[in-house]
C-alpha cells in the first residue's frame, strides 16, 4: 500500500513538471500580436497639440510692437491726483524748422516745460495767473509734475530757453483741473427738510401712537419740495 502511494506521488509531480515546461516553451515561441491597421503607438509629447506659428507670406516672423513715435507735434496733460500732473509729448524736426531756430541755436538752448496756472481765466498764452519753468532732459518725452494745488486748472507748454533767456514755445497742451483734496463745500438745500422731519420724530418716545407721528410729519410736509424723494403715505380722510 505504501509503495502505491509513492508511485502515485511521483506521477503527479512528473505531470506537473511536464505541464510547466510545456507552458514555458509555448510562451517563448509565441508570435507577437500584429498592430491593427490604422493604429500606431504615440508618445506623450505627440499627444500634446501644437499651435503652428503664424508667419507672413515672406517667411519672416513679424513682431507686433506699438510705434514709439507717430510723427505728430503734441503735448498731452493729465491730472494724476490733487497734487500731481503727468505730461507726455512728441516734437518733430519740422516743428524746429517752423520756429526758425537754427541748429546752432537749438544746441545752445535748453529744453523746459512751462507750467501755467490758468484757474478761472480764458487762457490765451499770456494771461495765466502764474507759471513756472521745469528743466527737462533732451531725451525726455514724459514728465511727472508736482503742483501741490488741488482744485486748480493747469496747462503746460514745451519749449526752449535761448541763450539770452528768451522762451520759445513749441507745443501747448490741453487744460486739466486737479481733483479736490477735501469734501465739497456745496450743500444741497433741497434735502434739508429730511433732517427736520427726523428730529421731529425723535421728539416722541417709544409707545406713542402712529397718528401723532403722522401729524408731526404733516407739519413738516409744508416745506417738502415737490419731486424730491418718495411721498409719505397718509391715512385716507373720513368719507373717502
Amino acid at each position: 500500500m505504501t509503495a502505491l502511494v509513492w508511485v502515485l506521488g511521483i506521477l503527479v509531480l512528473a505531470l506537473a513538471a511536464g505541464v510547466f515546461l510545456w507552458l514555458r516553451h509555448k510562451s517563448r515561441t509565441a508570435k507577437p500580436i500584429p498592430e491593427r491597421p490604422g493604429f500606431k503607438s504615440e508618445t506623450a509629447s505627440e499627444l500634446i497639440p501644437s499651435v503652428p506659428e503664424r508667419r507672413p507670406s515672406g517667411g519672416v516672423k513679424q513682431e507686433l510692437d506699438l510705434p514709439s513715435r507717430y510723427g505728430e507735434d503734441k503735448v498731452v496733460l493729465m491730472a494724476r491726483d490733487p497734487n500731481w500732473l503727468f505730461a507726455y509729448w512728441e516734437i518733430t524736426a519740422a516743428k524746429q524748422e517752423e520756429q526758425g531756430i537754427t541748429p546752432e541755436t537749438w544746441q545752445a538752448s535748453r529744453p523746459v516745460l512751462r507750467v501755467y496756472d490758468v484757474t478761472d481765466v480764458e487762457f490765451n498764452g499770456t494771461n495765466a495767473n502764474s507759471f513756472v519753468d521745469i528743466p527737462i532732459t533732451e531725451e525726455a518725452d514724459r514728465w511727472h509734475i508736482k503742483v501741490d494745488q488741488p482744485n486748480r486748472s493747469f496747462c503746460v507748454e514745451l519749449g526752449r530757453v535761448l541763450p539770452g533767456g528768451t522762451f520759445v514755445g513749441l507745443v501747448r497742451s490741453n487744460i486739466v483741473t486737479t481733483p479736490r483734496a477735501s469734501l465739497s463745500e456745496a450743500v444741497d438745500e433741497e434735502w434739508m427738510w429730511v433732517e427736520g422731519i427726523y428730529r421731529s420724530v425723535l421728539r416722541f418716545q417709544t409707545g406713542i401712537s402712529s397718528p401723532l407721528l403722522i401729524e408731526a410729519v404733516k407739519e413738516r410736509m409744508g416745506i417738502i419740495p415737490l419731486g424730491i424723494a418718495s411721498p409719505v403715505l397718509l391715512p385716507p380722510e373720513k368719507g373717502d
